[in-house]
């Protein structure tokens, strides 16, 4: 196996271990876990040759001790072999092409470097070797002077003789030369971009393990868990060796189906439901309004029920407009525009709360809905119903039982659709909507924590019959979101759409697929009264400080593990409060105060206070974004959350041991206190609010 320790026989008292060294010291041993693990390749240290930098191809990879005295340094020198040698064994039986394994390992360790800390890259900055040279160079790879000069070949020392490079590798080294972290925040759009401190994204996250932090924001987005990572990298392994052996597209093609299949194998979906991958839950909602239009020649209206708690570009999207600046597939566009080729529609928004903020009853929304509906039926339109199951606080709406009640009007052409983009249904709920006929958009990047920005509608089997058949293709400005690839390769509708592949989002749905994989493992007895113990915890522990206010007040609890109608349905998984200081609500910019405090080391505040708040201080806390909302009728606040996620159930199954089962429970119980001490500690230094 590969050694992943960079110091190991190297622990000896020289400043590298004094004290003011120790902390970046295991800053950049953590960041070490991206780098692909390969077997049967040794990381040997040598003091003999302290500026010795070689690779032994299919062997080792030697690093002179002096490199180890610049962590930073040692870890990009080890980032660049342990990529070579991951290509070289792709290659297969001919091992002549290691022009491709120079070229790939230096394509893969630049943008490795980008996306390194600036303090990082400020401890490069003064040092001259060639290969960080070349990494540090801005400038695009030139192949050509790669396969002229024989710098990189010198590392390893195996003479290329046929120096050719192969149009074939193009598409391999555009798609799979990139370390799976960078993978993870492409194809999607600037949010998923990480800063340069922090290296954290708008939703607070990283697209590589974050394990020091204590994590319940499953409700908005989780960093990836080292588990869904390890598979994710291996799996990218593997498409790098299967493109080199059978070709890029139809490798590519392959996976795609693999993940769609796998989706369904893991949901219980019947193989005639079709699935199309989307970078997000907004693009998902642009998919719908141009499947609507090729479905029917009637005008059409949206009914988008809870409007208010929706993705913000959902509305944009069902009017067939773009909602940022730039598409998926990094397209600039104007955000606003109509989308060439889409028809005018109208959209009707119907809000969870009124006017004044208060949450409106499910008898009113009902009928909001039904008035709606029967009036739209009236004009004789096509009338597309978003249903939500589950909102960003945990609401659904309209009742069923209204929805039953629509059949009743005469001359009904309506496609429902289910907002289930949080995802916490169980495989029965799915089944059921699906017979019904209804559309169902989730993701895997909410409940099951997958990385953020993986979505997909699931269709079901009349449905999908009638997109087959229909003749006419999708709007021509769709070619700028999506692929080909992302559709099923049956439908006519989207013949014309992209070549291309959109990676980032086929390998989050990979990790996505993972963890829903290992929480299904955890046997259903257990993993539902993991989810009562968990929640109950949560519920009972914001109401017993004062200084939180739930938002739910009273709300009553579900305890029935043992019925039958157990399920994530219909108990409380998402926790949103309100923060109080001197029984009065914080304003909007202190709860977003408190959120960015709350997911930083704030120790550096409190450097004189007792080692206990110290380590308070320090702890990374990630929770549920603010939410805007209004406490009590007129004073405009926000409300943070705490959730249930998957990787609460499935990482306490870890060790399959019933008794180890609940004692992790209890652990990640104890984090929840935790997060609450911190943001009391906050609390009482209202100085770190101004």
């Amino acid at each position: 196996m590969t050694n992943n320790i960079l110091i190991e026989n190297q622990y000896k008292r020289t400043r590298l271990f004094e004290k003011e060294n120790i902390s970046y010291l295991v800053r950049v041993l953590k960041r070490f876990n991206t780098v692909p693990k390969i077997n049967n390749i040794n990381i040997i240290t040598s003091n003999n040759e302290q500026n010795l930098f070689k690779i032994v191809p299919n062997k080792s990879i030697i690093i002179g001790s002096s490199f180890l005295d610049k962590p930073v340094l040692a870890l990009i020198y080890l980032r660049y072999g342990i990529e070579w040698q991951l290509w070289y064994k792709a290659l297969g039986k001919d091992k002549s092409d290691t022009l491709l394994c120079d070229i790939a390992a230096l394509k893969v360790t630049k943008i490795f470097y980008e996306i390194l800390p600036k303090e990082d890259k400020e401890k490069l900055k003064e040092l001259n070797h060639f290969l960080i040279d070349m990494i540090k160079n801005e400038e695009p790879l030139d192949i050509e002077s790669l396969i002229k000069h024989g710098e990189l070949e010198s590392i390893h020392g195996v003479n290329n003789s046929k120096k050719v490079f192969e149009k074939s590798w193009e598409p391999i080294l555009e798609n799979l030369a990139k370390p799976t972290e960078y993978l993870l925040m492409s194809g999607g759009d600037l949010r998923l971009n990480i800063d340069e401190i922090e290296l954290l994204n708008k939703y607070g996250c990283r697209p590589f393990p974050r394990p020091d932090a204590f994590t319940f924001a499953s409700s908005t987005a989780t960093s990836i868990s080292n588990f869904a990572f390890d598979k994710t990298d291996k799996v990218r392994r593997i498409l790098i060796q299967n493109s080199l052996k059978k070709g890029f597209k139809n490798t590519t093609m392959a996976f795609s189906e693999l993940l769609k299949n796998n989706l369904r194998k893991t949901l219980k979906i019947s193989d005639e439901c079709q699935i199309i991958f989307s970078p997000s839950g907004t693009d998902s909602a642009l998919q719908i309004a141009a499947i609507t239009q090729i479905i029917t020649d009637k005008e059409i209206t949206h009914v988008l029920v809870a409007s208010d708690e929706t993705g913000s570009g959902v509305p944009a999207a069902l009017k067939g407009c773009h909602f940022e600046n730039t598409t998926a597939l990094n397209h600039p566009v104007t955000k606003g525009d109509k989308i060439e080729g889409f028809r005018d529609i109208n959209l009707i928004k119907i809000p969870l709360r009124d006017e004044n903020g208060e949450l409106k009853s499910s008898f009113q929304l009902d009928s909001e809905v039904f008035m709606a509906i029967s009036k739209t039926n009236e004009l004789g339109r096509h009338i597309v119903l978003h249903v939500m199951d589950q909102s960003k606080l945990g609401y659904q709406s309209p009742s069923e039982e209204i929805i039953k009640s629509l059949n009743t009007l005469d001359n009904l052409s309506m496609q429902i659709i289910v907002d289930a983009s949080q995802l916490r249904l169980d495989p029965k709920d799915i089944q059921n909507y699906l017979n019904k006929g209804y559309i169902i958009t989730i993701t895997g990047s909410k409940y099951f924590t997958g990385p953020p920005y993986s979505g997909a509608l699931i269709l079901p089997k009349k449905v999908s019959k009638a997109i087959n058949s229909v003749r006419i293709t999708i709007p021509k400005g769709l070619a700028n979101y999506y692929n080909h690839s992302d559709w099923p390769a049956s439908w006519f509708c989207s013949k014309d759409l992209s070549d291309g592949f959109n990676y980032g989002c086929n390998m989050r749905w990979n990790a996505a697929i993972v963890e829903m994989d290992r929480y299904y493992k955890t046997p259903i007895l257990y993993r539902n009264m993991g989810i009562e113990m968990f929640c109950n915890f949560v519920e009972d522990s914001i109401k017993d400080v004062a200084f939180l206010e739930p938002l739910f007040g009273d709300k009553t609890k579900t305890n029935t593990y043992e019925s039958n109608e157990f399920g994530l349905r219909n108990i409380c998984t998402i926790f949103p409060f309100f923060i109080l200081k001197d029984e009065k609500a914080l304003s909007i910019d202190q709860v977003k105060k408190v959120y960015i405090l709350l997911n930083s080391d704030i120790s550096n505040k409190f450097e004189d206070s007792p080692v206990e708040i110290i380590r308070l201080a320090s702890q990374k806390c990630h929770i549920g974004q603010p939410v805007n909302v209004k406490y009590g009728n007129n004073f405009q606040s926000a409300v943070l959350r705490i959730s249930l996620g998957a990787r609460v159930i499935s990482e306490s199954w870890v060790n399959r041991d019933i008794s180890l089962f609940f004692r992790n429970i209890e652990t990640q119980m104890n984090q929840i206190t935790i997060i609450i001490k911190k943001i009391e500690l906050i609390l009482n230094n209202p100085e770190l609010l101004d």
